[in-house]
């Protein structure tokens, strides 16, 4: 049975875009070009934007190449930001007004961010510090752009937005309704897809493997908090998808990046909503599902730190 195509969806208001976005180039005479240890990630993996670069990271095996530095899982300034990035941002933009938020590609030849994108520093880390080794997936096959453009379009307006408005108490009941039902559909499609594959676009991983991992990360942990008790169940009601999201769980790539009590210290710091009925209800047992594997030393600190303590 061939997959349900995947279509992109209108643009729509989105977060105001990042404040840097240089990008890593192929060679000297691109100004930012790639050498090993010269840039550093900054990242803080309660954040679904640095959970996803983290997990790049670690698929393509930069754990010596490029050095990570871990941030507190709740932003420990009003405006949200980081006081740890503050230097950073105020050496790269004079009079910095915004808030200094992760993620963060610097470079520490200059002392000055370089990107603060996620998915430019995602598709820049696989694109141009990606080894050819027999263990490191290919994120960005040749001619699969489009299709991994679609699943991060699905993600950000099908997934993350839609279950947001369908949790929402300040919206009209129909609204919610039409949010939760856009929703519904979309894991309709992917789980008809993942059926008969093993991942989103076929038999290999890909970039769209961490876009939608994280998505459903994000969907269980945080939004499902949100809705009522049937809603959730209905989400839960796609066999196929949530196998592949405890599948994912268990590959050391994903899951010893997975800060479950970060995750929740974070949206409780955040979020002026109500709990709903859907709180009671857990899709997966996430930290169930993570492995035990041994870590390189560069990590080793990190996967320590940030093993969540019991279910979630």
């Amino acid at each position: 049975m061939p997959a349900a195509p995947l279509s992109t969806v209108p643009s729509l208001p989105s977060s105001p875009s990042p404040s840097f976005r240089g990008r890593i180039g192929c060679d000297a005479n691109s100004g930012y070009y790639a050498a090993p240890r010269r840039y550093r990630l900054h990242l803080s993996l309660s954040s679904p934007h640095s959970l996803r670069i983290a997990i790049t990271h670690s698929l393509l095996g930069l754990e010596e190449t490029l050095p990570i530095e871990l941030l507190p899982a709740v932003p420990d300034m009003p405006d949200g930001g980081h006081s740890a990035l503050l230097p950073l941002y105020e050496a790269s933009s004079h009079r910095h007004s915004g808030p200094a938020v992760a993620p963060v590609l610097s470079d520490t030849w200059t002392g000055r961010i370089v990107n603060s994108h996620s998915a430019h520093i995602r598709h820049d880390l696989a694109r141009h510090f990606g080894g050819d080794g027999p263990d490191r997936p290919v994120l960005h096959p040749h001619g699969a752009e489009e299709e991994i453009e679609a699943v991060e379009h699905l993600c950000q307006y099908r997934i993350d937005e839609a279950a947001q408005q369908a949790g929402q108490a300040d919206v009209d009941e129909a609204a919610r309704r039409t949010a939760l039902s856009s929703l519904l559909r979309v894991l309709g499609t992917l789980e008809a897809r993942l059926a008969h594959q093993d991942f989103v676009l076929g038999d290999r991983m890909t970039a769209a493997d961490v876009r939608l991992w994280v998505a459903l990360v994000q969907l269980d942990t945080v939004h499902r908090l949100h809705l009522d008790a049937a809603a959730v169940h209905r989400v839960a009601d796609h066999p196929h998808l949530w196998t592949y999201a405890r599948r994912l769980a268990a590959h050391p790539a994903f899951g010893c990046h997975l800060d479950l009590d970060g995750i929740a210290r974070r949206h409780h710091a955040r979020c002026q909503g109500l709990e709903a009925a859907g709180a009671a209800v857990q899709i997966l047992d996430w930290a169930a599902h993570i492995t035990d594997t041994p870590h390189a030393p560069a990590e080793r600190h990190s996967a320590l730190h940030l093993r969540p303590s019991g279910p979630a």
